[in-house]
């Protein structure tokens, strides 16, 4: 039960129990990149074939535990749905955010006004705001309510694979209590670096806590990205 929030809450670890087994997309083939100063290709609101890459790593263990692909499928006036996908597993998932990269729906989880991890516009140094809602398994029953804060700590240049981007690094806490047990709780820090330039983080890491020990720690980072 935690592992199924963490994964939706940082939505990149794990598959759905639901997905449908369906074949992998052919690779997709990105136009010319239009220069920028802070990186090779500047994207506006999303569009359908949008898509992001990250490798996702442990890093308790140090291994790499998957390289995961996000897709914008469709993009509303209130949502943006997005396919993601794990390279070499011919399944899919499919999540739902708002246009501010909270999650919304991820087929089994459903969140309540949002899981609060996106980000809030406009962004600028010491802005912060506060986190709540809750967390329903529309399989179980089961649920949590989550409250947090999120804050722009700092502005830093930051390089991946994918390449430099200028990013704003949001420091986001969250709290967890189980709406059925008030004795059953955990924290979690997440940090993002988001980069306006590409609509999306360039590296994210997450810590969750049961009781005060570590029990996941990851870190995501963006490895290539880019238009249809």
């Amino acid at each position: 039960m935690f592992r199924y929030v963490f994964l939706a809450t940082i939505s990149l670890l794990a598959m759905a129990t639901s997905l449908q087994a369906q074949p992998a997309s052919p690779p997709t083939t990105s136009p010319p990149a239009v220069e920028t100063p802070n990186g090779p290709l500047a994207m506006e609101d999303p569009q359908t074939g949008d898509h992001w890459t990250y490798e996702v790593r442990d890093d308790i263990t140090g291994d790499v535990k998957s390289t995961t692909t996000y897709t914008v499928t469709e993009a509303s006036s209130t949502d943006v749905s997005i396919r993601f996908s794990i390279l070499g597993n011919a399944n899919f998932g499919l999540q739902i955010f708002d246009h501010s990269w909270n999650l919304t729906n991820n087929g089994i989880w459903r969140y309540s006004p949002s899981d609060g991890t996106g980000i809030r516009t406009p962004l600028a140094a010491d802005k912060s705001w506060t986190i709540k809602g809750t967390d329903f398994n529309t399989t179980t029953g089961f649920g949590w309510k989550r409250t947090g804060t999120s804050k722009v700590i700092a502005r830093e240049s930051i390089t991946t694979r994918a390449g430099t981007f200028d990013t704003f690094k949001i420091e986001t806490s969250l709290q967890f209590q189980a709406m059925n047990d008030p004795t059953k709780k955990y924290t979690g820090v997440l940090q993002t670096w988001y980069a306006p330039a590409i609509d999306h983080w360039v590296k994210r890491t997450y810590v969750s806590r049961f009781d005060g020990h570590v029990r996941e720690k990851n870190t995501n980072e963006l490895v290539e990205y880019g238009r249809r």
